[in-house]
């Protein structure tokens, strides 16, 4: 049986970061050929080395993969958390009470936690928009709660991640251009609120938090660049870019992208919010994006298909249950080196959970494996040769 070593909450120096005695983000290299750059996010928890991709915690729990397996095969550098799902269950006394999420998960690696935004404005028939913020019902029990600008930041102090996100409305696509307008400016005005609170607010568990702002506007070019611009203005530790990967064409989510990245400063990390396949994750990094973050992986892999250098596999596929060959091999996934495609096939066909796990597993790990073949690229100064061909080749069903 693993066993797992709980510590008490690690006391760091007030603000250690704070002082901004150096950069939260380093820029090391940029590609002479494209926009991708190499760099690394400075957090009290640890390192982070971008370009990267975040596995998606979203209740406390990677699904299907155990903590030890994050970091010792997958590799994570950094996992991501939901504000409103942990809001919710188990609530912010628990969460306090267990010492803020590293301790209660047991990872001692940088989380960052989104608003909670996206959450409840999918929640389109249970919930009111006002200025003063979002009310909204449980998906749980129906119960009535309210985010506000104040107290999302004040949970996710209670969370204690070292990146924390502002609250941010994500508009629904298609929306008119006057919806978007409206929309981004109170995503603007929120987000003012939010630094204005963290100001106000110290940390609980005496490590530094970082706040990162969110560029919306649609798929309006003039509203992105507008929200940019004003996101840039307002300083944040880092920037993310919201509103995309939520039914626009691709080719539209890559233009806002590369409008949104030329007016970003180059000084700050660029998040793209629940992005995506393999394919989008190099072609954005392209574009100058450094953080990423999608269920992809894991949703998929419940579901039986994995992602593999060669290209994407339906494990449920007749084609597979007499397969004897490995589906990869090379990057450290206990599915590619110890089982075969036949044997995948046959744990789904039977609905054994352990499918399920074997697969979370492996996605995961091509996912990082492929951040490190990113990053090693960048540093060659050879990432605008490779890339492309990479995508279509990992786009590709087999």
């Amino acid at each position: 049986m693993q066993k797992y070593n709980f510590r008490s909450p690690k006391i760091l120096p007030k603000h250690s970061l704070k002082e901004k005695d150096f950069d939260l983000f380093t820029l090391q290299k940029k590609s002479s050929d494209t926009k991708a750059r190499l760099g690394t996010v400075k957090t009290d928890h640890g390192m982070i080395q971008t370009p990267i991709f975040m596995p998606v915690g979203t209740v406390a729990t990677v699904k299907a993969v155990y903590q030890h397996e994050l970091r010792e095969k997958i590799k994570a550098q950094i996992i991501l958390g939901n504000t409103y799902h942990l809001y919710l269950r188990p609530g912010n006394e628990i969460m306090q009470k267990a010492g803020g999420l590293h301790q209660f998960m047991n990872w001692d690696g940088p989380i960052l936690t989104d608003s909670g935004g996206y959450q409840v404005f999918s929640l389109s028939e249970n919930r009111k928009l006002e200025e003063k913020g979002a009310t909204f019902k449980s998906h749980i029990d129906g119960s009535k709660h309210q985010f506000t600008p104040e107290n999302v930041i004040g949970t996710q102090r209670v969370l204690g991640s070292d990146i924390m996100m502002v609250l941010d409305e994500c508009p629904p696509y298609p929306c008119d251009e006057a919806y978007a307008r409206n929309s981004m400016h109170l995503t603007h005005r929120w987000a003012k609120r939010c630094k204005v609170q963290l100001e106000q607010t110290e940390p609980l568990y005496g490590h530094h938090q970082q706040l990162y702002g969110i560029v919306q506007g649609s798929v309006y070019p003039g509203l992105r660049a507008e929200s940019a611009k004003a996101i840039a203005d307002l300083d944040f530790d880092g920037n993310a870019i919201g509103g995309l990967s939520v039914g626009e064409p691709t080719d539209m989510m890559y233009e806002m992208a590369n409008l949104v990245t030329d007016i970003l400063p180059e000084t700050k990390s660029r998040y793209l919010m629940g992005v995506g396949t393999p394919a989008n994750l190099l072609h954005n990094v392209a574009l100058g994006i450094d953080m990423f973050d999608c269920v992809m992986p894991t949703r998929n892999a419940r579901n039986g298909m994995i992602f593999t250098r060669n290209g994407k596999i339906n494990l449920r596929n007749s084609k597979w249950k007499d397969c004897f060959d490995s589906a990869d091999a090379g990057f450290g996934s206990d599915l590619c080196q110890n089982h075969t495609l036949a044997y995948l096939h046959h744990l789904f066909k039977c609905g054994e959970l352990m499918g399920m796990q074997l697969a979370s597993v492996h996605n995961l790990t091509f996912y990082l494996w492929l951040m490190q073949e990113i990053r090693t690229h960048i540093a060659n100064d050879t990432f605008g040769g490779w890339y492309e061909g990479m995508a279509r080749t990992v786009d590709k069903r087999l």
